[in-house]
């Protein structure tokens, strides 16, 4: 390990413009924390910098993390918490970040999967939200997800932080045409199904056992109306007045799960 101390260094600049934005002409992702570090070591992705507060080296956990980093080839710095600070991009530092190699998948892979159950959130503009879907998805057992139109960057850090590392392990993938999208399902087969908040089919009268595309709309407008009319299948979560709508993440999760019940009773 080196020890750097310097806010010039240009490891502390390589970390704060992937904060900013997964780094420019790579497919480099910010992990925070060493569950997401963790996590990413137990997928073998690549990570070739990591950097860890000094006051954390005693701790085991973190001598655990650091050691296997340096095992995989990982070049990892020591630094003050005040540097720490600098370089990492929450409000509170967790003591130890990494680069890692993670690249979205494609979105047409994921319409051929067998037994598809493919998630679209369209729209979602807030990262947090778009990560709590992926992490749905996958504790749900969908085969991916879809971030499509003005949603939030899948693999930003606080869409990362959001999914608690499931969007390490789950494909991700992203579209620029939600409608697009959806004609481009129903050719591979899919039944594609419109979440909205009202006068959709309650979710245990669909079949979710068919390959599915579900597709949930962003926060607020949910949707376009072009959307729903090319999906042609709507569902509703139903509600207790006088709840109108549900927050997307919550919505998305509560249908993935009747997606799942039906799916796990049949195998």
């Amino acid at each position: 390990m080196r020890t750097i101390s310097s806010r010039q260094n240009p490891l502390v600049h390589q970390f704060r413009d992937a904060a900013t934005g997964r780094t420019a002409g790579t497919s480099l992702v910010l992990l925070d924390g060493p569950h997401l570090v963790a996590t990413a070591l137990d997928a073998a992705l690549p990570m070739p910098v990591a950097a860890v507060m000094d006051a954390e080296l005693d701790d085991p956990e973190f001598a655990d993390l650091v050691a296997r980093l340096e095992a995989c080839g990982a070049d990892v710095a020591v630094v003050t918490s005040n540097l720490m600070a600098a370089m990492s991009p929450v409000r509170t530092p967790s003591g130890i970040i990494a680069l890692a190699e993670c690249r979205l998948a494609d979105a047409t892979s994921l319409l051929a999967a067998p037994s598809a159950l493919v998630l679209v959130a369209a729209d979602v503009q807030d990262p947090g939200n778009l990560g709590a879907l992926v992490r749905a998805a996958e504790a749900a057992s969908a085969t991916g997800v879809i971030a499509s139109g003005l949603s939030a960057d899948p693999l930003s850090w606080k869409a990362m932080r959001g999914s608690m590392g499931s969007a390490l392990r789950l494909p991700v993938a992203s579209a620029l045409d939600t409608r697009d999208l959806v004609t481009a399902a129903q050719a591979a087969g899919l039944q594609t199904i419109a979440a909205v908040p009202r006068d959709g089919a309650a979710p245990d009268a669909i079949d979710w056992r068919r390959p599915t595309m579900l597709l949930i709309g962003g926060e607020g407008p949910g949707l376009p109306l072009g959307v729903i009319d090319a999906a042609g299948l709507c569902v509703t979560v139903p509600m207790a007045a006088p709840v109108e709508s549900l927050n997307v993440s919550v919505a998305g999760a509560l249908l993935l799960y009747a997606a799942r019940q039906q799916r796990v009773s049949v195998r």
